[in-house]
């Protein structure tokens, strides 16, 4: 099979339950801007940012070290069964210290009152930091039908029961349904903005169950000497993706102490509700992501691998780009998506940078392939460890100027400097030929429609024709052309 074909519909199956799953998901988010003040929803962003940094820690690069591990290794049952057992044993340490030592750490994180949520998250993350390899095994073995029936019957519990505890039950007490005594043992109206966190947890709960035939079938055997390797691979991979949720989410927590105490924690929940609006960028990417990486490792062997990488990524810009496009054209609609107290005009300026922003972090994501392949994965540290310093300096000095803003702009900044530096580094150790001008073409040529569309406001449904011309650009450049030649075309 053509080898993009297979990339795109391994991605397509991989969207179905991420796409799908998460834009259910994210549906939450009308709910929580409607049903929670800004304030409240601040709580629950800060409190998601400091929880993406301990699912960094907890997994510590095993996932990808196990996708390499598994196309080197003869014994890929030992790479399974070595990663998980250690896994298992570092996420139960963690649990146990996290209960021990909750209400320490709630006052730390100033969640006063509440060491309940502690111990939640503390489940969590334990439990998805488990999950996690067995997801990777399902994504090696191809098994994407199975990996999108346990994400979606995730998100569906999620859901399900975030809809319960905070419309369902208040209305069913309220009214006097015949379910309200059984609501009433259930349900109390001080846990607030907590059951979102008791949704999390179940459905997590029930995510580990559905993964046991994975981890029941291991073979249990645990190699030091593997282990070892793995770890020397991996751990450059944590300390990257430590920089890189630095990059991602420490505004969010930097908003909360250097703004003013008085605006800080709604200023976080406009901020954290705007950055939602790039659900679709995020979503995208994220399911490229899960194809992309077992596809890019098992590419490696064949001779037309580099050319095969370099249309992946052309391909990747022109439909980010259309992303991008899309959503400014239609924001007003979009905007939608979100409570009338999150609407804010600085979200014209924050959506379309964030959404510029996450494509640049797509690029580079496309661009780690020379790191990875080439297993110098410390570069891959010292280019998160070099965004997460742009990230923190200019988090810094641009907060107390121009609040969230500058952390939009903070965030585009420091994507596109490892965008670049990641570039420059692939072309000395592993140079791909990637069409710079191409890509520059469809970067330029989203970004102008784009400002056309604001000058010179069509409509929202006539501004539909800017969306038309730049797919309209990408195909007359991008279509087949007529063989001159008996030479195969690569996308035949």
């Amino acid at each position: 099979m053509n080898p993009l074909k297979k990339l795109a519909g391994q991605t397509a199956i991989y969207g179905l339950s991420s796409i799908i799953g998460r834009l259910l998901n994210y549906l939450l988010v009308p709910l929580y801007t409607r049903y929670f003040t800004t304030s409240e929803y601040g709580e629950v962003t800060t409190l998601y940012a400091y929880v993406a940094f301990l699912v960094i820690i907890l997994t510590y690069g095993m996932e990808t070290a196990f996708f390499r591990f598994s196309q080197k290794e003869q014994d890929k049952k030992s790479v399974y069964s070595t990663t998980l057992i250690s896994l298992l044993i570092s996420s139960t340490i963690f649990i146990v210290l996290m209960f021990v030592n909750a209400d320490s750490v709630a006052i730390a994180l100033n969640f006063n009152g509440h060491p309940e949520y502690i111990q939640w998250f503390a489940l969590i993350i334990g439990l998805d930091a488990v999950s996690s390899i067995s997801f990777a095994k399902l994504r090696e073995q191809g098994k994407a039908a199975r990996f999108a029936l346990i994400r979606l019957l995730n998100i569906f519990i999620n859901i399900g029961l975030n809809l319960f505890f905070i419309i369902y039950c208040p209305f069913a007490i309220k009214n006097n349904l015949p379910s309200a005594e059984f609501v009433q043992s259930i349900y109390s109206d001080v846990i607030g903005i907590g059951y979102i966190f008791i949704a999390n947890l179940v459905s997590s709960v029930v995510t580990i169950l559905l993964l046991l035939p994975e981890m029941l079938s291991s073979s249990w055997r645990f190699k030091p000497q593997l282990w070892k390797k793995m770890m020397v691979f991996a751990l450059p991979l944590m300390v990257a993706g430590l920089a890189g949720i630095t990059n991602e989410t420490i505004d969010r927590i930097l908003l909360s102490h250097l703004l003013p105490s008085s605006i800080a924690t709604s200023e976080v929940g406009i901020y954290g509700a705007y950055y939602k609006l790039s659900i679709i960028m995020m979503l995208f990417i994220q399911t490229f992501r899960f194809a992309a990486e077992p596809f890019f490792f098992a590419q490696e062997k064949e001779l037309n691998a580099k050319k095969v990488y370099a249309d992946v990524m052309k391909y990747f810009t022109i439909i980010t780009s259309s992303i991008f496009l899309g959503v400014m054209i239609y924001y007003d609609l979009v905007q939608q998506f979100i409570g009338e107290e999150f609407h804010d005009s600085r979200g014209l300026v924050v959506v379309p940078v964030l959404l510029f922003a996450n494509l640049f972090l797509g690029i580079y994501y496309n661009l780690a392939v020379w790191f990875k392949l080439t297993e110098k994965t410390r570069f891959g540290a010292y280019l998160a460890l070099f965004g997460a310093v742009i990230t923190l300096a200019l988090n810094f000095a641009l907060i107390p100027i121009l609040g969230f803003e500058g952390s939009a702009w903070t965030t585009l900044l420091c994507y596109l400097s490892m965008t670049v530096a990641s570039y420059f580094l692939g072309k000395k150790y592993y140079p791909i030929p990637y069409d710079l001008k191409r890509i520059g073409l469809y970067l330029g040529t989203s970004l102008l429609l784009f400002s056309l569309s604001v000058y010179v406001d069509l409509g929202m449904s006539a501004n539909t024709l800017y969306l038309l011309i730049f797919i309209s650009v990408a195909y007359i450049l991008e279509r087949p052309k007529k063989r001159l030649n008996s030479t195969p075309e690569l996308f035949d």
